[in-house]
Parts: C-alpha cells; sequence; structure tokens
C-alpha cells in the first residue's frame, strides 16, 4: 500500500514508472467510449471514497472516471455529511470506518494537517486531491502533459511559472527536483516562494530561478505555466492583488519572448491572468492538460493499490 501525498516524499522512479504507464494505457484507450473498462479490469470490485471540504470540477470528474475505466466504483462525499463535519466525530473513527467501507481515499482539503492525520490512522491508501500546500496530481499530470506534446523529457526542457507562490507551484518546484528540469518562477516580490520550500531545493542540491520581472522569467521558455492569481478561499484584498500582478498578465507580447514552439499550459478554473488571444490560442494546451488528468491517475490509482505493471 502506497500514498499519494506530495511529490516531495516519492521516489522519482516512481513518478517516472506513473507516467510510463500512463501513456501505455492512453494509447490502449484509443477506440474505447468514456466508461467502457480497461482490458483486464485491473481495480475490478475495489472502491475509492472521495472527499470534498473544497469545490472541485476536474479532480472530482477525472477521479470518477479514472476508477470506472479501471474496473471500480466510487463514492463521493461532502465533509458536512459526515459526523466529522457535523457531529465530532474523530479523524482516527472515520479512518477506520472509511478502512472498513473503501478500498482507497482521496481528500480534498483545506488543511495540510487532516490529511496527515488521515494517513496515521487508515488502513488504505490516501490520495491528495490538493491541500493548501500540494497539488500532486495536477502536477504530475502536467508533466506527462507537457512530454506527450513536447515529445522531449521534461528534463531538457525550460519551464516558467507567472503567477502567484500557492500549492500548484509548489508542487511544481517538488516536480523540478525530481525530474531535473529548469523552472523560472515570476511575480511580485511579495508573493516569491517561501523559505521552506526554497531551503527544500537546496537541501536536494537543485536550484530554481525567481525573477520579479515576468519577461526575464519566460525567456528561452518551452513551457507557460499559470494559475488563477485570485483563487478560491484567498482572505485579502482581491483588488490590491490583480493590481500588483497586473505587470504579469500572460499576453502575446509577453509569449513573443519564450521561445517561438513555446506552449502554454493553466491547470484551471482561470481568471484575469492570461489574455484570451493565448488562453484560446494555439499555444494554448489547456483541454488537452485537463483530460489527461483521467490518465494520470488511473496510473495513481493502480500505483496506491500495488497494481502499476
Amino acid at each position: 500500500m502506497k500514498h499519494f501525498i506530495n511529490l516531495k516524499d516519492i521516489p522519482a522512479k516512481d513518478l517516472r514508472k506513473i507516467i510510463v504507464d500512463t501513456k501505455k494505457r492512453k494509447n490502449l484507450r484509443k477506440k474505447l467510449s468514456t466508461l467502457e473498462v480497461d482490458k483486464g479490469s485491473p481495480l475490478k470490485g475495489k472502491m475509492l471514497v472521495q472527499m470534498f471540504e473544497k469545490a472541485s470540477s476536474r479532480t472530482r470528474i477525472s477521479f470518477y472516471l479514472a476508477i470506472k475505466q479501471l474496473g471500480g466504483g466510487t463514492l463521493t462525499l461532502r465533509s458536512n455529511e459526515l459526523h466529522l463535519g457535523q457531529g465530532g466525530e474523530s479523524i482516527s473513527d472515520t479512518a477506520k470506518i472509511l478502512s472498513t467501507y473503501g478500498d482507497g481515499f482521496m481528500l480534498r482539503t483545506d488543511s495540510d494537517k487532516k490529511i496527515e492525520d488521515f494517513k496515521k490512522y487508515l488502513s488504505i491508501p490516501i490520495i491528495n486531491g490538493l491541500s493548501p500546500s500540494s497539488h500532486p496530481t495536477q502536477v504530475l499530470s502536467d508533466v506527462f502533459t507537457v512530454e506527450e506534446i513536447t515529445k522531449k523529457p521534461i528534463s531538457k526542457l525550460s519551464i516558467s511559472w507567472i503567477g502567484d507562490s500557492n500549492n500548484v507551484l509548489d508542487s511544481l518546484i517538488a516536480a523540478s527536483v525530481k525530474f531535473s528540469f529548469k523552472l523560472s518562477i515570476g511575480c511580485p516580490k511579495k508573493f516569491e516562494p517561501g523559505k521552506k520550500v526554497r531551503d527544500w531545493v537546496k537541501k536536494n542540491k537543485r536550484k530554481i530561478f525567481i525573477y520579479n520581472n515576468a519577461k526575464e522569467a519566460v525567456k528561452g521558455a518551452d513551457v507557460i505555466f499559470s494559475d488563477k492569481v485570485i483563487s478560491l478561499n484567498d482572505k485579502i484584498n482581491k483588488k490590491k492583488k490583480i493590481e500588483q500582478f497586473k505587470k504579469f498578465k500572460i499576453n502575446k507580447k509577453l509569449i513573443s519572448f519564450a521561445k517561438k514552439n513555446c506552449i502554454f499550459l493553466h491547470c484551471l478554473p482561470r481568471g484575469n491572468e492570461v489574455s484570451d488571444e493565448v488562453f484560446l490560442g494555439k499555444k494554448s494546451h489547456v483541454w488537452q492538460q485537463a483530460l489527461n488528468r483521467v490518465h494520470v491517475q488511473k496510473s495513481i490509482l493502480l500505483y496506491c493499490f500495488g497494481k502499476l505493471r
């Protein structure tokens, strides 16, 4: 049994195995319809319990399809539908019940501690569907998407992130260490990655490049990543934050400083951090990126269930 909580904690060779398996599985599904099951039904009879404390569309739907295509089933819950949310039941008791009824647990939460507490008491694998410091399923899928489009290992590419320092960027930084790619980050000084994240990078003898100028951050980039500047639970002056990121808007002019064949990716939902011209343009592969969540999460599920080929 393996958990999937943070890319930092998963061996690079295991992450690569997941990506290799994803490529094979996606190729084998070319002639199958959405709910047809993969050959061999590798997770037949297995049930994934999903719990959402934060709103979700892509994570919810992609995990539903992922377990279905592997031959299993899913039950989706909101925290306020459980005694955990309303009746004061302890995480340890809830974890024991989930371990009795389900075979795996995917949690999308506003608390890193809650994921660690569940891990402590569960006897089934837990997958982090998003937490304040990490979005590992999104970023591993993004690595797969980059390699699929460019047909190159990501270690040979120059990656740029333009935007806020958030959970997606934290996971992208972890990926830059695990997959050994160059990562340049463009954001205002106030919104740079935290000391804890930067210290971890140094400890692993790697380097990230931080710029307070968007043009410098995208120079020579093969891929430009972004995310919504105002996230769902931002408890800040939103108008002020948007103003602070005004010079970091991803538009045609900014993209022109990257490589000619540069691609654009965005984990969605989008805000005004990217122009329609870029988001809907030829360099954008955001819909392919979203679809690949299903394929990568299938291989993550197989990894957690000990059935990765």
